[in-house]
């Protein structure tokens, strides 16, 4: 049988995190995905007003809106490695209805997948889109699945050039049969 290709960025995605966190059994690597998950959701919901506002988070021109942003409200959402803390951006008039994660919505085991899989293989907008209708079962505008990326690919792209450690210790167990 032939072995299928990998994609090259999720090739790179699994030696960062592999670098970064050693993991040394099945359960270290869980943790090492849940760690990731928090930031992940955040940096999507952080789009997710973006969009709804209509301005990015650090934006210097006169805004169509007198809604901003007022800070963040934080829940555990349980996910399939566990509990993960999140912050939920606020905007001031209370008119921010994430997609991603609805209020009052806890699980979210179902989605990681999903979300993963999109960011990791490069997704076009319309395969997001398509993902996102299978998920929730709406409709999401191209428009804001560009600023959901982009927030997200940015915050990935940082953490991908970030300065490494001259040296990691690995274990390399070869069985023989």
């Amino acid at each position: 049988m032939a072995r299928q290709k990998k994609d090259p960025k999720t090739v790179e995605v699994a030696k960062t995190i592999l670098e970064s966190y050693n993991p040394e059994n099945v359960d270290d690597m869980q943790d090492a995905l849940k760690d990731i998950f928090g930031p992940l959701f955040e940096q999507m919901l952080q789009g997710e007003m973006t969009h709804h506002l209509g301005y990015d988070i650090h934006s210097k021109q006169e805004k169509e809106t007198n809604n901003r942003r007022n800070g963040f409200g934080s829940k555990k959402v349980k996910t399939s490695f566990g509990e993960v803390p999140i912050d939920i951006p606020r905007d001031r008039e209370a008119t921010f209805e994430p997609e991603l994660i609805k209020k009052r919505e806890r699980d979210v085991s179902a989605i990681e997948s999903k979300v993963l899989s999109m960011y990791a293989r490069g997704m076009s907008q319309r395969d997001i889109a398509h993902t996102i209708d299978d998920i929730y079962g709406f409709s999401i505008s191209h428009e804001m699945i560009s600023t959901i990326t982009n927030s997200v690919l940015s915050e990935l792209e940082e953490w991908q050039n970030r300065p490494l450690a001259k040296c990691y210790a690995f274990v390399l167990w070869i069985v023989c049969m």
